[in-house]
């Protein structure tokens, strides 16, 4: 069933996107302030649901790709947005009908609004994770055989390209690259797909979430209710650590956001391990959760997300931990976003605790 998103729903699908975005995606407030200004000289925004969009539809993602910390300095232009999708149809040679997310975390999720607006297409309310990854080709339709090139790219200085590549690992080891002489951060639009693939590939009611998990922590605070509880519940995950940052190491290299961060609580203490999105949780030795499951950072009071590029010395923070899609638990993705590509000789680790075997089923972990 669709629906519309206005310019008064982008607070809660900014803040929902900045939750599933597990630290990563960029900022949520820039992506927010583009959004809203689309909405606001272009009208309202369509969003359809996946079972409405006609087989033969001509399907793209919009996305920032690089370091979300540089885009804190460098703002986007909506003329940068539409550009590769510009590009792309033209290259397609066929009409684009409808705006795609690639990811649901950060402005990856409301930068396709401000396209959508802009361009005046219907928006999916789906995207190809469920979550935010931080390579290009980490989509559940790189599973299903969707090609990431033809992809186009745009600068904030009116540079644009379109790459044709081999297959999408080498769509996103060339385009990294350009993205780093780029400035780190470009607008990328790609992963062309008819509606009968999108439905197959891609993850279901993706924007709807956002807004619900927005408000609903939003409403909670003013219930004078625990707005990390409500988000965790609301997840289906856990809590995994209630502390003070004590420590962030960040830098910026080749195009992604690498570091760590400890957290210290009354007796114990978690470090989380990051390449733009949180990728690891371990607390005194013990894992506690790993990618591809979703490890989030709320502010300990409000329940308002931290992304990685955020986090600060002396944050009361709250660490939590979801259960991702299952298509990313079989043997094929996690070789694709699991720990072991990540560079981490461990195996991945469910919300829950449980250990996943290398065929992706999960083991209870040992006490």
């Amino acid at each position: 069933m669709s629906w519309t998103i206005t310019a008064a729903q982008i607070p809660d699908v900014a803040r929902g996107a900045a939750v599933l975005g597990t630290g990563g995606g960029g900022d949520p407030y820039i992506g927010a302030l583009l959004a809203t200004q689309a909405l606001r000289e272009h009208g309202d925004v369509t969003v359809a649901s996946l079972d409405e969009v006609p087989d033969d539809a001509v399907v793209l993602t919009v996305a920032m790709m690089g370091a979300p910390t540089v885009m804190v300095e460098k703002l986007p232009s909506l003329d940068e947005v539409t550009a590769p999708v510009h590009a792309l149809g033209t290259y397609l040679g066929r009409p684009v009908t409808h705006i795609a997310c690639a990811e649901v975390g950060g402005v990856n999720s409301t930068i396709p609004i401000a396209a959508a607006a802009a361009l005046g297409l219907p928006l999916l309310d789906a995207d190809g994770m469920g979550r935010a990854f931080p390579e290009l080709q980490m989509v559940l339709p790189t599973l299903y055989g969707v090609t990431a090139s033809p992809l186009a790219f745009s600068d904030e200085k009116g540079n644009t390209g379109v790459l044709q590549t081999v297959d999408n690992s080498w769509t996103e080891r060339i385009a990294r690259v350009a993205c780093v002489e780029m400035g780190c951060s470009v607008m990328i639009s790609g992963f062309s797909m008819s509606g009968a693939q999108a439905r197959e590939a891609l993850v279901p009611d993706s924007l709807t979430l956002c807004a619900e998990i927005g408000r609903t922590i939003v409403t909670a605070r003013a219930e004078k209710a625990d707005p990390v509880d409500a988000a965790v519940r609301l997840l289906g995950g856990r809590e995994l650590f209630a502390g003070k940052v004590v420590d962030v190491q960040r830098a910026t290299t080749t195009g992604f956001a690498r570091g760590r961060a400890r957290i210290e609580g009354a007796d114990a203490s978690v470090t989380l391990s990051f390449q733009n999105e949180h990728l690891i949780a371990e607390s005194d030795g013990r894992i506690l959760a790993t990618t591809p499951d979703l490890i989030m950072v709320l502010d300990h009071d409000s329940g308002e997300p931290i992304t990685t590029e955020a986090l600060r010395y002396g944050q009361r923070v709250r660490v939590i931990s979801a259960p991702s899609d299952e298509r990313w638990h079989s043997s094929e993705a996690l070789a694709m976003v699991g720990p072991g590509y990540f560079g981490y000789d461990l195996p991945s680790h469910r919300f829950d605790g449980s250990v996943e075997t290398p065929g992706g089923a999960s083991v209870e972990a040992a006490a």
